[in-house]
């Protein structure tokens, strides 16, 4: 039974080295790679072709649905299921209702922004196929990886090996999808 793979994945000893290693391998064309260090790296996210995450925007959103929803909420309270005249004040009193407005607008950001953060990361991940590499665990120490996938369009099971093994990496080995 042959099992598929998830990719190659390239060991190297220092940050400049993967941060030369992703240079060339975006340059060769590889889109679908991560790299993996122990300590943050700088330049490698703009290098491995990172972009803008969509979270402040889904932040936003959830605030103004909060803020519409606590302000309606009250007004409907307020004005249209209980109407109750204190005083001869007016029913939509705004101004009384903004504390609980800006309460919820904070708490649907919140809620969204945990929520997003967790979704657009693809969390929660209890396994990943580089967690069987027993080097992998020097990820976390004092090595850095480069796993460039399988499903990218330009991956060649021997092509990439060349190509890594080209760029002076330590150790190279196969990561199964299992």
């Amino acid at each position: 039974m042959k099992t598929s793979i998830y990719g190659l994945l390239a060991e190297f000893d220092t940050p400049d080295a993967l941060l030369n290693a992703v240079r060339q391998a975006r340059a060769a064309g590889y889109r679908r790679m991560d790299a993996y260090t122990p300590f943050p790296v700088e330049h490698l996210a703009e290098e491995l072709g990172f972009h803008h995450s969509r979270l402040p925007l889904l932040v936003l959103i959830g605030g103004i649905v909060g803020c519409a929803g606590g302000y309606f909420m009250q007004y409907y309270a307020a004005v249209i299921d209980y109407p109750w005249n204190v005083g001869g004040r007016p029913l939509n009193s705004w101004p009384a209702f903004i504390p609980i407005a800006f309460e919820c607008t904070i708490l649907a950001a919140a809620l969204v922004a945990v929520l997003g953060m967790l979704a657009l990361n693809g969390l929660p991940m209890p396994h990943h196929p580089l967690f069987n590499q027993p080097r992998f665990a020097l990820a976390s120490r004092n090595r850095f990886f480069l796993c460039i996938e399988a499903a990218d369009g330009h991956f060649d099971r021997e092509a990439t090996e060349r190509f890594l093994s080209g760029l002076k990496a330590t150790n190279l080995s196969e990561v199964s999808n299992e």
